[in-house]
């Protein structure tokens, strides 16, 4: 298959899904601004959106999906399937326990991530992690499912499916939200109960694409059948090397889980403006390293299978590659063009000038670590397609302790933004780690013409950088706020004419892009 045309389908909808995504969050934005009901929102969505992070896409899923395409090269689809149901068994009584115990705890999960929060807004908080948390056992099945429909390479589904959650939180901003302050009480509310809905629609939506390529599990609800799925050799195995992959990502977690608890300690708006900023971030994030990973990770792990050293090295090549050629321009367009699209995204309603500039500031912080945070996303594949778990979780321990030596640099001078700057520098020191060890242990051989590709994209780059700058300085992106089209269509026109000066120059200093489009 064409790895491009697959990772452009996977981008495309995952822009999709980040467009609604933002609309979600402006929504959020002109109701509550960066308000302590909204603060305590996006504490209570973090909980089970961490444990998702950590369990249903982190570990569970570097675990199950390199065994998962392995299982399916070398022993065929009967072995796989046997595979899923024991491994889709072990999995729903685990969720049962996990949500149980979620609901249980969440005054305690409540302080670990927000300590700093008045009372009523704790409350609120707990409320709202207790009606969310089942989301982390419906994310989870999602994840089983998404496994097994890219290794059969059914990325569509998968990459669309995020799109219901956030058509479930705008439709009750806009009919809840209304509904509950009409009836006196807190409103914000109905985005918890629209996050809930959302959960439900995307495992619904991932069942009927099971069935079609005949791999919906049969998942055993009694005692008997889960002793027989525990027993399942790839059960243990799974379990095994989720162990190293679980410190792994709880690292990551941890760091933001540290965040979180300074963010909450900053004052009022504090973890909103955090979250407002990280989603700005994750737009490129998701349509370049989600979709890398998601393409890469059953490709490199069926050539790890078959001892296919050259092919796994070669996709590597041309991941990094990808992931250069786009996410550059993309960090400078947060570095440089961070408060106009901020301002045109947030600035309305309870989202003040104030609000704009803090967020700003903390884009630009991600934007600084963002080729670092998209590169992790294609080198860590590497290492889970030869099942190796422990160099990540190491150098995801060292990413963690220079996030927060940052953080204690940085925090006293520059505040919220500082939090998202730490992540970012964290993120291109794991990266280069990573690469190196790729490189010394011989899984990654770069192809020849690094140099003139770097060169030339560095410097195409630049020249996108400048009008960006002139077209940020020119124009009061947040006066214009009076004219919504004639904001929006006026930052359209400058990132569509920046994007096109930056493929233009590239073009006039003679790189071959058809090159890396036709990568199989």
């Amino acid at each position: 298959m064409n790895l491009f045309k697959a990772a452009f389908s996977v981008s495309a909808l995952t822009l999709v899904s980040r467009i609604s995504g933002l609309v979600r969050e402006q929504i959020g934005a002109a109701l509550f601004g960066t308000s302590a009901m909204m603060d305590a929102f996006q504490i209570a969505f973090r909980i089970p959106n961490l444990l998702r992070r950590l369990f249903a896409e982190g570990a569970f899923a570097q675990a199950f999906v390199p065994l998962l395409a392995a299982t399916r090269a070398t022993e065929g689809d009967d072995t796989t399937r046997r595979l899923v149901d024991a491994v889709a068994t072990v999995l729903l009584w685990a969720l049962i326990a996990t949500v149980a115990t979620g609901i249980v705890a969440a005054p305690l999960l409540v302080w670990l991530l927000a300590s700093g929060f008045a009372p009523a807004t704790e409350q609120a908080a707990v409320v709202m992690t207790r009606w969310m948390f089942p989301y982390i056992g419906c994310m989870s099945m999602v994840a089983l499912a998404s496994g097994v429909l890219n290794t059969w390479r059914r990325f569509a589904v998968p990459a669309f499916t995020p799109v219901l959650l956030n058509l479930a939180v705008i439709a009750a901003a806009l009919l809840g939200v209304p509904l509950l302050r009409q009836h006196g009480h807190e409103p914000v509310y109905a985005l918890a109960l629209g996050v809930m809905v959302g959960g439900v629609l995307q495992l619904a939506l991932q069942w009927p694409a099971l069935r079609g390529i005949g791999m919906l599990p049969r998942i055993g609800l009694s005692p008997a059948a889960l002793r027989q799925a525990w027993a399942h050799p790839g059960v243990r195995r799974i379990l095994g090397k989720m162990g190293p992959a679980l410190l792994g990502v709880s690292v990551a977690q941890i760091s933001l889980l540290i965040n979180s608890q300074i963010a909450s300690w900053l004052g009022e708006g504090g973890v909103s403006t955090l979250v407002y900023a990280d989603r700005l971030m994750e737009l490129p994030t998701a349509l370049l390293g989600v979709a890398l990973g998601v393409v890469l990770t059953p490709q490199l792990a069926a050539a790890q299978a078959r001892d296919d050293a050259a092919a796994v090295s070669t996709l590597l090549d041309w991941g990094l590659r990808l992931a250069l050629l786009l996410a550059l321009p993309c960090a400078v367009a947060l570095l440089v063009f961070a408060q106009p699209m901020v301002a045109v995204l947030f600035h309305r309603g309870a989202f003040t000038p104030q609000a704009v500039q803090a967020t700003s500031w903390a884009v630009m912080g991600y934007g600084v670590g963002l080729l670092g945070i998209v590169a992790v996303k294609v080198l860590a594949p590497a290492y889970y397609a030869r099942q190796d778990m422990v160099t990540p979780m190491r150098v995801a321990i060292v990413a963690l302790v220079l996030t927060q030596l940052l953080n204690a640099l940085t925090v006293p001078w520059l505040g919220v933004s500082a939090l998202a700057l730490s992540i970012g520098l964290a993120a291109s020191a794991n990266a280069l780690l990573l690469l190196r060890g790729l490189r010394r242990g011989g899984g990654y051989v770069p192809l020849p013409g690094w140099a003139g590709f770097s060169l030339k994209v560095a410097l195409a780059s630049a020249v996108m950088a400048a009008a960006m700058a002139l077209a940020a300085s020119q124009l009061d992106w947040l006066a214009m706020g009076r004219n919504e089209l004639q904001r929006a269509g006026t930052m359209a026109l400058a990132l569509g004419a920046s994007a096109l000066l930056y493929f233009a120059c590239l073009r006039l200093l003679g790189l071959d892009l058809r090159a890396l489009m036709r990568r199989h």
